[in-house]
């Protein structure tokens, strides 16, 4: 069965550092790069356009996508089937229940999701920290997702894990475990 980590949480969780942690951890992980259309920080997606967007769309293999600081980012079928192959398990960063929801339920896996989180003043340290330009962006992002948390409380966690007291190597060794009791 092919299997998948869902990552979520308000900006600057420590979903990058968790994903480091857990890549280092054991070569079977891998950062899924979803698709971006727009500009800004290109690192860790695989930069699109309009076009490519418009071409999966007609397709039908647009699994999610949003719009978020002018950009629209994707979780394509494509992808995931690529990044799945060779029993290799991709860590999916999504900021939106609703994203969780459509990978679950629009690609055919094992999906384990986690709840990463931190206060909303560790949002705005990390951010500065990270040399963000939009930190006020980030923190009107971190507040959606409160709401989102709060809007959707039937949703399931498989793992919650506190970032502002969990560090990265502590995290990444729990859902590693939590993985592996699956496999």
């Amino acid at each position: 069965m092919k299997q998948g980590i869902l990552l979520y949480g308000p900006p600057a969780s420590g979903k990058d550092t968790i994903t480091a942690a857990l890549c280092e951890l054991n070569h079977i992980y891998g950062a899924f790069e979803r698709l971006k259309i727009g500009s800004g920080r290109t690192h860790g997606y695989r930069m699109g356009s309009i076009d490519q967007l418009t071409e999966l769309e007609k397709r039908g293999d647009v699994v999610y996508s949003n719009d978020r600081y002018g950009n629209t980012y994707l979780v394509d079928r494509p992808g995931l089937a690529l990044a799945m192959q060779d029993g290799s398990i991709p860590i999916l960063h999504l900021g939106q229940v609703a994203g969780l929801e459509a990978v679950v339920d629009g690609f055919p896996a094992s999906w384990t999701s986690v709840l990463l989180w931190c206060s909303r003043e560790s949002t705005e340290v990390r951010s500065k920290e990270r040399g963000d330009s939009d930190t006020e962006a980030r923190l009107a992002a971190w507040d959606a997702t409160a709401r989102d948390i709060e809007a959707t409380p039937a949703f399931t966690w498989d793992l919650r894990l506190d970032t502002d007291s969990v560090s990265p190597a502590e995290a990444a060794q729990e859902i590693h475990l939590l993985i592996r009791r699956g496999i």
